[in-house]
């Protein structure tokens, strides 16, 4: 909900911008004058050209924010996967507006087939420092726009790409957008550039501009960036297994400001392959400190892409990582009239583990009030799970003690979310885990009236 309402107002700003900043003889033309001419048509075709040209750099400025990972973003959006899910869809809507502009540019030769080219305007003034740059900015703009389209199916089919050409790939539309920022300074008309549309785009323009350099010289993140070192590393489960997960406990800096059970970090071990978010899979203090008193930290991998699965043959103890964070706000804690329900599938098993860590006896940082929850913990194998004897000593020592269902997919034991209803009606459901399972609940919910958090880490 929050996605789509910061999209709508993002495109609502924009076009009162433009329609504060309309001609305003522009409703008195009719489409076709009684001679025949297609003046209205042709006036009505240059606006729209306008109006998608603004959607489409508009949103990629959008794109350019969203990328910096900033605090006062990440907040009022619910946790970092939502800025990235935001900035997804932000992707999707520009490169939609940005066909739109180029089919509503090439629909002129339809109006002068049929009406001619009778009461066209002419080319209106622009700014006067980039009024000999008309042709180069509509050349870079048609070659960016077929660029674009090809780095769009790229980043929304991005089983096309292993992680590093994808990322250097998506990292080329920090470029791109500079050339649409060219090409909207050179041929965007001069009185669109008074207020409040003036002030509005010279503004995004600039920030986004200033955020596609941040991107391209690798400072994202900086402030919030820490040099670390692996304590430890090891598979869990046996090591025949290719789908066992890998623990990698890492040795902090003074810098680390500390997180919160159930954050997640970006977390950098080579620097040509760049920062995968991880989950944070231990609660601050739980595991204490190495013998130079650096505090530990978990995180547990679980091999599902092409870089993680060869990950536990490259990682060794005394190893240098950036640590990147912490982020996000899955803390489990609803309301207190509410029933808490945690679902957890596979690896996303990870933030209920530092979640229950924070809730035994004597925890460092403990959760409070903690309430009562009753865990789902869906797994394809129970006999073979590395994680579940664990996760059932802390369900059973969690202060309140948290119920724990397994569902065995071996068995047959799949958790359907009708099973939940016997909850009760009034849930706080928290789930993290496959993106199937997710949607079923999410689908559910919209049915019942409970209350879903869910982290999406589908970042890419």
């Amino acid at each position: 909900m929050r996605i789509k309402l910061a999209l709508a107002l993002w495109l609502l700003a924009l076009s009162a911008a433009w329609w504060a900043t309309l001609p305003p003889d522009m409703a008195l033309l009719p489409l076709i004058d009684a001679q025949g001419a297609a003046s209205g048509l042709w006036r009505l075709r240059e606006q729209a050209i306008v109006l998608s040209g603004l959607y489409s750099v508009g949103l990629m400025s959008l794109i350019m924010l969203l990328a910096l990972r900033l605090p006062l973003i990440e907040r009022p959006l619910g946790g970092m996967d939502q800025v990235y899910r935001l900035h997804k869809w932000a992707g999707i809507g520009a490169g939609l507006t940005a066909v739109l502009h180029w089919g509503l540019k090439e629909g002129g030769g339809l109006i002068k087939t049929l009406w001619g080219r009778a009461g066209k305007p002419p080319h209106e003034a622009v700014l006067p420092w980039l009024s000999d740059a008309r042709g180069l900015a509509k050349d870079l703009g048609e070659w960016g726009f077929y660029l674009l389209l090809v780095l769009l199916a790229v980043t929304l089919i991005h089983r096309l790409l292993a992680y590093r050409p994808w990322r250097v790939s998506h990292r080329a539309m920090a470029v791109l957008y500079l050339v649409f920022v060219f090409h909207t300074l050179a041929l965007l008309p001069l009185h669109f550039w008074a207020p409040p549309l003036g002030w509005l785009m010279g503004g995004l323009l600039a920030l986004g501009s200033l955020a596609a350099l941040a991107s391209l010289v690798g400072v994202i993140g900086l402030r919030r960036r820490h040099a670390a070192r692996i304590h430890s590393v090891q598979r869990l489960g046996a090591d025949a297994d290719a789908d066992a997960p890998l623990e990698v406990v890492c040795a902090l800096p003074p810098s680390w400001p500390g997180h919160r059970a159930g954050q997640f970090a970006f977390v950098r071990f080579e620097r040509a392959e760049g920062a995968h978010p991880f989950t944070i899979a231990s609660a601050p203090g739980a595991l204490g400190c190495d013998a130079d008193d650096a505090p530990l930290l978990r995180l547990v991998i679980k091999p599902l892409g092409d870089y993680t699965q060869v990950l536990h043959q490259r990682l060794r103890a005394g190893q240098a990582l950036d640590i990147e964070g912490p982020y996000g706000h899955f803390d489990g804690q609803g309301q207190a009239q509410r029933q808490q329900v945690w679902v957890a599938a596979g690896v996303g098993v990870t933030p209920f583990i530092a979640l229950l860590e924070a809730r035994q006896p004597g925890a460092p940082a403990p959760i409070e009030p903690a309430q009562p929850v009753h865990m789902h913990y869906c797994t394809r194998n129970a006999a073979r799970d590395p994680l579940l004897d664990r996760l059932r000593t802390l369900c059973a020592q969690a202060e309140p003690p948290v119920a724990l269902t397994v569902h065995d997919d071996a068995q047959g034991q799949r958790l359907r979310p009708q099973d939940l209803e016997q909850q009760g009606q009034a849930i706080d459901l928290w789930f993290c885990g496959p993106q199937g399972l997710g949607d079923a609940l999410a689908a559910h919910t919209r049915r019942a009236p409970w209350r879903l958090h869910r982290e999406l880490f589908a970042m890419r």
